[in-house]
């Protein structure tokens, strides 16, 4: 039980990786938050969530900074403190570079960069209070320039950058953040598989363990190692979760 007693909070905590991450947290003791626009399954999962620990789903559209500042709010009226943040949501849209418009530029950006910059400066005087954590997402589209995905690939190296620029500025508060990169089965991943078997296939024999990450026993554990404080020492670091497919030098 490494995160007893501990408080999360987890954007797009309704399925795929979020849902893996905060089922692994809640095995571990934590009391969750997750956030989603899914009504229907952030009920199921935090009906899930208390079977295990202690859960609570909030509806809410994480571009609006002051929806935001509600659920900070609100957690920790619930739960009386908050130790854990996480920063899963994201939206975007593949298309070539040169079809990519503002407005797919700002979806991308509304959804993963700014919610991710807005949670960690109102979440600020809590973690500092618990010395908690932050866990921010990254992605191999962004390391590796992968084709089609230049606003999510931007996106998500902007998030790279601000996190290890706010992981120098909060050490000496004793917060950690950092960043995992994944690769994992999620229901998406699912029906891409359904509707393009050869190409899934193709993708997964070019990842060295030849499989996709389990979101909870494979992503979700590594969260609860960040989560805890078996990572103390650690921040600003990119976690590659994927299998191999990138190996940081």
């Amino acid at each position: 039980m490494r995160l007893q007693d501990k408080v999360a909070i987890i954007t797009g905590g309704a399925s795929g990786i979020g849902r893996g991450m905060a089922h692994a947290m809640a095995k571990e003791g934590a009391k969750i938050v997750i956030v989603d626009v899914n009504e229907e399954k952030g009920r199921a999962t935090e009906q899930e969530l208390n079977e295990l620990s202690q859960g609570k789903f909030i509806k809410g559209d994480i571009t609006d900074r002051a929806v935001i500042k509600h659920i900070v709010e609100e957690t920790v009226s619930t739960f009386g403190r908050l130790d854990i943040m996480v920063n899963n949501a994201h939206v975007s849209k593949q298309m070539p570079f040169v079809d990519t418009t503002d407005d797919v530029l700002a979806l991308s950006f509304n959804t993963g960069f700014y919610p991710t910059y807005y949670f960690m400066q109102e979440c600020y005087p809590h973690l500092k209070a618990t010395k908690g954590k932050v866990i921010n997402f990254a992605s191999g589209a962004g390391l590796n320039g992968m084709l089609n995905q230049a606003s999510y690939a931007a996106a998500k190296e902007a998030i790279r950058g601000l996190t290890r620029v706010v992981a120098n500025e909060w050490g000496p508060d004793g917060i950690n953040v950092n960043l995992i990169s994944p690769i994992a089965y999620t229901p998406g991943v699912e029906n891409w598989k359904q509707h393009f078997p050869a190409e899934y296939e193709a993708t997964v024999n070019k990842i060295p363990l030849r499989k996709m990450g389990d979101p909870e026993q494979d992503i979700g554990r590594v969260a609860v190692f960040l989560a805890s404080s078996d990572s103390d020492y650690m921040t600003g670091q990119t976690l590659m979760v994927d299998g191999g497919s990138i190996m940081l030098r």
